[in-house]
């Protein structure tokens, strides 16, 4: 069990090994329990029950979840321990029942064990370690987040102001407990190509699939010249494209296609919507320019920490919540990224044993 240097005053209510059970559980009950984006309801009643038979004071946000230890002072420094209940649909991929946890071969089946239950579990189980804890120098803050999948507006962005400041986190995201020091920015762009409707066989009009076809390829081939040690290079994907043409025999007066823009720390939004701008004919608007490239410096105490543990540390290619908070924030969770949104999610029992003594053990070098 870790902690054993720091024992003056502390007052311990579970030991690992009950809280690696309870974990287990309570993952079982949230893959049992269906909790797709903005229908996160249950989960959020599930969770709630969990803090509350574990003697945990707690409070609810809409469907984001948060609590405090036992001995939060607002003079300390606090650290949020955050991870999301809410997961995308199952796929059509599927060979067992999505909702129905199933145990066997050393993994736990079931859609959200890996993103991110396993994580949320493991960093519910390290707070309910703190919880009590009279002799640590900082506040340990929890908080389940809703909406996560799809950056919604009412998940971890709804919650921030109700947990105190907070001067770094520990994001639960399935990292194979490496950490994720950096992770891209996300902007998603509508464009819309022009044109002029006439007659296929007669060569009237003015084409817009054509025209937003030129702009895709000039997309396909651009390059970014900045390319970051953690991130690499910043990308734009086309993913998305689509007349409101019925008729085979009408050109197109209008064709709509998505940007999906994954940005490295070198760049800022403005810049990439510039060089659209200089190199588009299409019309183009981004949804939301929330979800920026986010870094937390190498020297920061909780990477340190994680080096002095062994943990390697790398950029992250996708998005999470920390990309919403105004501090800094670690990346990191047991489970793995690749196995995310795939038929079939798994996460290993013993990858969620593992995750909670790190956390625990990442925060002892803090606390």
């Amino acid at each position: 069990m870790f902690g054993r240097g720091r024992t003056k005053n502390k007052l311990m209510a579970f030991t690992t090994d009950q809280l690696f059970d309870k974990a287990v559980v309570l993952l079982k009950d949230l893959i049992s329990t269906p909790s797709f984006s903005k229908e996160e309801n249950d989960t959020a009643e599930i969770i709630m029950r969990f803090l509350a038979e574990n003697g945990v004071e707690h409070k609810r946000v809409g469907n984001n979840i948060y609590a405090k230890n036992a001995h939060y002072d607002p003079a300390k420094p606090s650290v949020l321990l955050n991870s999301h209940h809410d997961t995308v649909r199952p796929n059509k991929g599927y060979t067992m029942d999505p909702f129905t946890p199933i145990e066997k071969d050393g993994k736990l089946f079931g859609l959200g064990s890996n993103d991110a239950g396993g994580c949320l579990v493991s960093l519910m189980s390290t707070f309910l370690y703190y919880y009590n804890r009279n002799d640590i120098d900082h506040n340990v803050v929890f908080a389940a987040s809703a909406e996560e999948e799809i950056s919604g507006v009412n998940g971890i962005e709804l919650v921030l102001p109700y947990l105190g400041n907070i001067d770094f986190g520990i994001v639960g995201e399935p990292t194979k407990l490496e950490m994720a020091v950096a992770e891209r920015g996300l902007m998603v762009i509508d464009c819309t190509a022009p044109g002029r409707s006439g007659h296929a066989a007669r060569k009237e009009g003015e084409n817009a699939l054509y025209k937003a076809v030129d702009d895709i390829n000039w997309i396909r081939n651009y390059q970014f010249e900045k390319v970051s040690d953690l991130l690499g290079e910043s990308r734009m994907t086309v993913t998305i494209i689509e007349t409101e043409n019925k008729q085979h025999n009408v050109v197109p007066s209008q064709c709509k296609y998505v940007i999906d823009v994954r940005v490295n720390e070198l760049y800022t939004f403005d810049e990439i919507l510039e060089a659209l701008r200089q190199n588009l004919k299409s019309q183009f608007k981004p949804r939301t320019t929330r979800m920026k490239s986010t870094s937390i410096p190498l020297n920061h105490p909780l990477v340190q920490a994680g080096i002095k543990m062994g943990r390697g540390y790398y950029g992250s290619p996708t998005t999470s919540d920390k990309a919403l908070m105004p501090f800094a924030a670690l990346k990191m969770g047991p489970g793995d990224s690749a196995r995310s949104h795939t038929p079939d999610e798994y996460i290993y029992l013993s990858e969620i044993k593992e995750g909670i003594d790190t956390y625990i053990k990442l925060l002892e070098h803090i606390l």
